[in-house]
């Protein structure tokens, strides 16, 4: 489900932003990646391109068209599905299928031979509960013709299976590992927990569904009512924060019967990021554990919201460098390293399937008020089969500085890719540095934190090399033994090759041998035994 917008060309429709790749055509995106929801011509019109011209890499927009009814026709539909004609499809068996009337498909697509089988047509649809949308009253101007633009009355729907883009229709009511289903308003106490896709049975069901059922297991659906209430109508005054796909904002919303309220953080998104939506509501409704954030609800009413458990002491980016935080301590850095390391071995290890998170940097590390560490942001999200040694191929999505050159360059994304991720985090929590700086606010380059450690510890004797890059902050008051031990440990986990990073585990159980202030932690003799680095990485 998308929000079409009215334009200058006088069509209502929705411009999607999609990523070349090579060999493709403006036939092949339309027939293969849209299901036929446009059509090649449609694409070149918004493009620069010509067919035979089109980059091997790089976006173009795809517009789909949509209906929002015609008043003169009826008033009783005000939601509609657009179909890709079929072979074998008629405007008899359209009517069957529908059990709408003929006359009235022919007059919402007037000039349209439903027996071609290659144009779209546009069919009254039903609501998750079964129930026609009529059109709004006409409150609103006019746009073209007879029909209205979105953006202030009534819904279009687009069956879009190619690309995923899934709506969510939740019950109002707290789940309780249910699987959720806009197909027939029921829910149901079993079933795929993997993402399942309606719509696929012709316009009768793509008229109804066409979204996403998931497993909403233990969290709560709030209305928007309550969320605008709770934060002054999204006010600047209740913002806290600033994501890729949308804004934070703190919020008291009602809790459990013995605690009647509770603090949470409100993330706000476009309809359009629907993919991080889903990937994140999916994720926090199967993990629970106490290194990584808990979602308490969601609402889906003209933005999408994930509502999470309030952190109230900020994130690990924040510590590290606000001027208005006091500076950690060197024990209170290696306890959030191995909170965080937990948070991702959780769902490295102990999850099916297991889940990549490919976001992994300081910002995404909160820290509650006793100085623990909890993993948050889960929009970027992928899950595999288990075993850590599976590689799967995705354009490449996260932040600079973070990401592996497997990852960069190839797209290949393993639970290495949060290995790596993660290394860069321990050399921000020894050195305070941003994942990618300047030396000096007038360099005219700048340095990556795994290139500049890398110089530090290829020394024959690190150590002292090793102090002039930790934390300023933190004066003399760390073992330079243990720090250098968690310099080591983060070079290992960015190694060049995926296979010689350690697995999460072992990074787990080196940290606890850290904090533990024993002198038994030694990475670098790992890599002198074949058999260890197997082990090691998790193999």
């Amino acid at each position: 489900m998308f929000r079409p917008l009215a334009n200058e060309d006088q069509f209502l429709g929705h411009t999607f932003q999609y990523w070349l790749n090579s060999g493709e055509t403006y036939t092949s995106i339309a027939q293969g990646n849209f299901s036929n929801l446009t059509t090649d011509v449609w694409i070149q019109r918004f493009n620069i391109f010509s067919e035979t011209e089109l980059p091997a890499f790089g976006t173009i927009d795809v517009t789909i068209n949509c209906s929002c009814g015609n008043r003169e026709v009826s008033k009783d539909y005000g939601l509609f599905v657009t179909y890709p004609l079929r072979n074998g499809d008629s405007l008899k068996s359209i009517g069957n299928e529908t059990k709408l009337d003929e006359g009235l498909l022919q007059k919402y697509n007037p000039g349209v031979n439903f027996s071609q089988g290659s144009d779209l047509v546009y069919i009254p649809g039903k609501d998750q509960n079964g129930n026609y949308v009529p059109l709004p009253p006409p409150s609103c101007s006019r746009w073209w013709g007879d029909s209205w633009n979105i953006r202030r009355s009534s819904s279009c729907t687009s069956l879009i299976s190619g690309l995923y883009i899934c709506g969510i229709l939740p019950e109002k009511k707290r789940g309780n590992g249910k699987m959720l289903s806009a197909q027939d308003g029921k829910d149901e106490t079993s079933g795929n927990d993997e993402y399942e896709t309606f719509g696929s049975g012709g316009p009768a069901a793509a008229g109804a569904t066409g979204i996403t059922r998931i497993r909403v297991d233990k969290s709560v659906e709030f209305s928007y009512e309550e969320l605008a209430n709770a934060t002054d109508n999204f006010s600047m005054a209740n913002k806290i924060g600033q994501g890729g796909f949308g804004a934070v904002y703190y919020a008291e919303l009602r809790g459990e019967k013995t605690f009647p309220l509770q603090k949470v953080a409100i993330k706000k998104m476009e309809m359009e990021a629907s993919r991080e939506f889903l990937a994140e509501v999916k994720v926090l409704t199967h993990v629970h554990h106490l290194n990584l954030v808990r979602l308490i609800g969601f609402c889906v009413e003209g933005s999408l919201f994930v509502i999470y458990e309030y952190i109230d002491n900020g994130n690990l980016s924040q510590h590290l460098r606000s001027s208005g935080k006091e500076p950690m301590t060197w024990s209170i850095r290696v306890q959030i390293a191995l909170d965080s390391a937990r948070g991702l071995e959780y769902i490295h290890e102990h999850t099916h399937p297991i889940y990549i998170h490919r976001d992994i940097k300081s910002a995404n590390i909160l820290i509650d008020k006793n100085f623990r560490g909890k993993v948050a942001d889960f929009g970027l999200a992928k899950l595999t089969e288990v075993g850590s040694s599976t590689v799967l191929t995705n354009k490449p999505v996260g932040t600079f500085g973070y990401m592996p050159a497997e990852y960069l360059q190839f797209g290949d994304v393993s639970a290495k890719v949060d290995v790596y991720a993660f290394g860069v985090v321990l050399y921000e929590l020894i050195s305070a540095k941003e994942a990618i700086f300047r030396s000096t606010e007038s360099a005219a380059e700048s340095k990556g934190l795994v290139a500049l450690f890398d110089e530090v510890l290829n020394q024959p004797d690190p150590t002292e090399d090793l102090r002039k890059v930790v934390d300023p902050r933190l004066g003399d008051n760390y073992p330079i033994d243990s720090v250098l031990k968690m310099a080591q440990l983060a070079k290992a986990c960015t190694q060049h090759d995926p296979q010689r990073r350690p697995s999460m585990k072992f990074v787990v159980v080196a940290l606890m041998t850290l904090s533990s202030n024993t002198e038994n932690f030694d990475v670098a003799a790992f890599y002198e035994n074949p058999n260890l680095v197997n082990l090691m990485s998790g193999r």
